[in-house]
């Protein structure tokens, strides 16, 4: 009997000194049956989530399978791509030489990088080495130069100079891949090593991240890494092809896995400390996650209407906002069959990350809402799977509609102007390049830069139109403009125009 009363004591005491034991097991329990839901209701073939808090891991686990075909189970070590989480790594990296003293984060590029050119003269020369990290320089998006073609990093930077200005310096918010390849080359102009070395020395390996890639097309010579899904038009899960966009690399294409993201985590929650020893001086930190880019009425993450935000800004490769009274610091990565999404909360000593292998899950904004709610507010009030899924579901519904309004509003029962071999030819763009017409048994072919191809069908006029594309998930409208003498003058793809080359002896 009182060894009975010694037993009950000694546990009531073990549970009331350590509260956080018993609750993490429960919080553990809690996401993992969401999780396990949210993966069945968005099909997602494979998935991994990793929860930090207080410097410790209190949630790591993988789920389902690296590759629809294969089968092969997703395990702690299978990589996953970080997509834009990497621009984090990027900041930690300028972070790191400015510690070194080899810059300051208001030194002009120019001064570091001479080859750093843009459209307007004003913004180039005052461009300081900070503005290349908050999508604020006033540039317009140029994805499309990676996307339609595959040229060097130094190439496509070559063609970014013809990238319009759409605002004025630090006058607005464009989110803008490019500014980081930019920021990877001064990376390398200033230390000597290409910024893919730089980052392995002085962030993976203190961090102990030895799996990590940060060169995407690494991963085949590594092995066990997942491969990207999508969902086809029959709502069927299908295997898509890699993007191995190396060009743009300090943009989006590290390649990192369940165990190497976990001290990664550790080292956020610890004001920029691993195992003791720091990689960051704590005012350099700390400057990664001060607000530096103000978001007005910013519709990048539509969850902002279940969350709420009274304030939303940009900070070193970070969005930020307001959650639950406690600043947010956050950032999502997309390519075309993968996600990831990484969150942190430094005054509650909670971070959160998340792989996933199917295009658009989001169930990583669930998992990373709901990771937070129980490990840093001990509250599991709000169903976020089922409200994201809601939200996201309504999303795809106003998608269809848009589309079929579209359709109903083609003009029916017309013909092309010309003969289709008169559409042929190539078509340039200073920035995008070439862009090249062929007919082929009958049916016209549009093919960017010998990259990317795709058959086309007449929609209306002059007017003609792709399939939906299952990796990249996008129709394209191509329409073709007549000089006054009735020849083929220029086509409107994607919004930019593409100008005939003249051709001797043909029409």
């Amino acid at each position: 009997m009182n060894n009975s009363r010694i037993l009950i004591s000694v546990l009531t005491a073990f549970l009331l000194v350590s509260p956080s034991f018993a609750q993490d097991d429960s919080a553990s329990d809690k996401l993992n049956t969401m999780i396990e839901k949210g993966m069945k209701d968005w099909q997602i073939p494979g998935l991994s989530t990793v929860v930090v808090k207080n410097g410790k891991v209190v949630f790591k686990k993988v789920y389902g399978i690296k590759d629809i075909e294969s089968k092969e189970s997703v395990d702690e070590n299978t990589l996953f791509s970080m997509g834009s989480t990497t621009k984090a790594l990027i900041a930690i990296s300028l972070g790191v030489l400015v510690d070194q003293n080899k810059l300051n984060w208001d030194d002009k590029v120019g001064d570091h990088y001479p080859n750093f050119k843009l459209s307007d003269p004003y913004i180039t020369a005052n461009a300081r080495v900070v503005d290349l990290l908050t999508h604020n320089l006033g540039i317009g998006n140029a994805d499309l130069l990676w996307l339609l073609n595959n040229l060097s990093t130094t190439e496509t930077l070559e063609k970014f100079k013809y990238a319009k200005k759409t605002y004025p310096l630090r006058g607005g918010f464009t989110y803008q891949n490019i500014m980081y390849a930019v920021a990877g080359e001064l990376i390398e102009s200033v230390s000597g090593q290409h910024w893919t070395d730089f980052v392995d020395n002085e962030i993976l390996k203190p961090l102990e991240m030895n799996r990590t890639q940060t060169k995407s097309a690494d991963i085949k010579k590594i092995g066990n890494y997942t491969a990207p899904h999508n969902v086809d038009l029959g709502d069927s899960v299908i295997k898509v092809s890699q993007t191995f966009s190396d060009q743009i690399g300090a943009a989006g294409m590290v390649w990192s896995n369940t165990n190497d993201i976990s001290n990664y985590l550790m080292f956020l929650v610890n004001d920029g400390v691993f195992n003791g020893k720091a990689i960051l001086k704590p005012a350099t930190f700390n400057y990664l996650f001060k607000p530096h880019s103000i978001l007005d009425d910013n519709d990048i993450y539509p969850t902002k209407t279940l969350t709420k935000p009274n304030w939303s800004t940009y900070g070193l490769g970070w969005f930020q906002q307001d959650y639950r009274g406690t600043k947010l610091d956050f950032h999502s990565g997309s390519l075309p069959g993968l996600v990831a999404m990484v969150g942190v909360m430094h005054d509650k000593n909670t971070a959160v990350y998340v792989f996933a292998n199917l295009d658009h899950a989001e169930l990583r904004h669930a998992i990373m809402y709901k990771a937070l709610d129980l490990y840093a507010f001990n509250d599991d009030k709000k169903k976020w799977h089922k409200d994201i899924f809601k939200l996201y579901s309504g999303i795809k519904v106003k998608a269809k509609k848009a589309t079929k309004k579209r359709n109903e509003e083609r003009v029916k029962n017309t013909s092309p102007s010309l003969r289709l071999d008169q559409y042929t030819g190539t078509y340039q763009n200073e920035m995008l390049g070439t862009v090249s017409i062929s007919l082929v048994k009958g049916q016209l072919i549009i093919d960017f830069n010998n990259h990317l191809k795709f058959p086309m069908k007449h929609w209306n006029y002059n007017t003609f139109k792709t399939n939906k594309d299952l990796k990249w998930q996008f129709e394209l409208m191509i329409n073709f403009m007549m000089n006054t003498s009735g020849k083929i003058q220029e086509l409107d793809v994607f919004g930019e125009k593409f100008v005939k080359e003249k051709v001797k002896n043909k029409d």
